[in-house]
């Protein structure tokens, strides 16, 4: 999840309370060549509150070089940001919340990055992401979850690109095994799947490299997921990547499988080729 604006969500359930925290960086540390895990955490940490499986906030931080950052303080920020001049405006991204981590007063964040694309200047977040250091001071909004099961479903699908997986192996971990599972998540080269990832029983992984730099993010996923014999009776989705995938899925699962569109929850974390600034 990177520059997706809470337009592109469907449902979701916003915190009863939250305040702007005050954050610092604690660690960084390179998980595969398209994944850094990032610790973030301080005093304000006691005043974020743990809610659902894939919850997710608004990260403010400085860019590379950028000295003199402003973060915001108040989660009204939007009015202090545009009060600001450029030169101290900071960049924000949303992220999902990897692991909680309360020994330390702490949570993971993981940054899929993309060094190389060719395509213009380095993303804001995969910047940051490689440029990060102890000690740099972020801002974190808590924002919800959208994760929200259907009492009726007699098992769940998972289905997301890289900028999901976070919050996917988050949902893994914090579920448990009471709904058996079909995931499908893309990776972008065949060195970023996690063989290290312990799912509960009940739970079927499919990692989809594309080792293809040129592919576009999501469509194998959505292909896959086209072409899959799922299992039988009824089911609840959860779906997010570049914003084709979830919206493509969803029509595919209503008009094709005959899913009730309630069914599906789907975020639209990006848009290929539209980094935001």
């Amino acid at each position: 999840m990177s520059g997706v604006s809470l337009a592109m969500i469907g449902k979701y359930r916003r915190p009863v309370q939250r305040r702007m925290l005050a954050l610092t960086v604690l660690a960084r540390k390179r998980i595969s060549p398209h994944f850094v895990s990032i610790t973030v955490g301080g005093d304000d940490f006691a005043h974020l509150t743990q809610s659902g499986y894939d919850q997710f906030g608004r990260l403010f931080f400085g860019a590379p070089g950028q000295g003199d950052v402003a973060l915001p303080t108040s989660e009204k920020w939007m009015r202090q940001y545009v009060l600001l001049p450029a030169r101290r405006r900071p960049r924000t991204r949303m992220y999902s919340i990897r692991r909680f981590r309360p020994e330390i007063s702490a949570f993971d964040i993981e940054v899929a990055v993309h060094e190389e694309t060719g395509q213009g200047p380095m993303a804001p977040g995969t910047s940051w992401a490689l440029s990060a250091e102890p000690g740099d001071r972020v801002a974190f909004l808590d924002e919800g979850y959208c994760y929200l099961p259907t009492p009726s479903a007699t098992w769940q699908l998972l289905v997301g690109d890289e900028s999901a997986l976070p919050a996917i192996l988050a949902i893994l971990e914090s579920a448990g095994p009471d709904l058996p599972t079909e995931v499908f998540v893309e990776v972008p080269t065949s060195e970023d799947i996690r063989h290290e990832v312990t799912v509960p029983s009940g739970t079927t992984m499919h990692w989809l490299p594309r080792d293809d730099p040129d592919r576009k993010p999501g469509t194998l996923a959505l292909q896959t997921v086209r072409d899959a014999t799922l299992p039988p009776g009824p089911y609840y989705t959860w779906t997010a990547g570049e914003q084709a995938l979830p919206t493509g899925l969803r029509r595919h699962l209503v008009t094709e499988r005959g899913v009730p569109k309630s069914d599906v929850a789907f975020v639209g974390y990006w848009r290929h080729g539209h980094a935001s600034p």
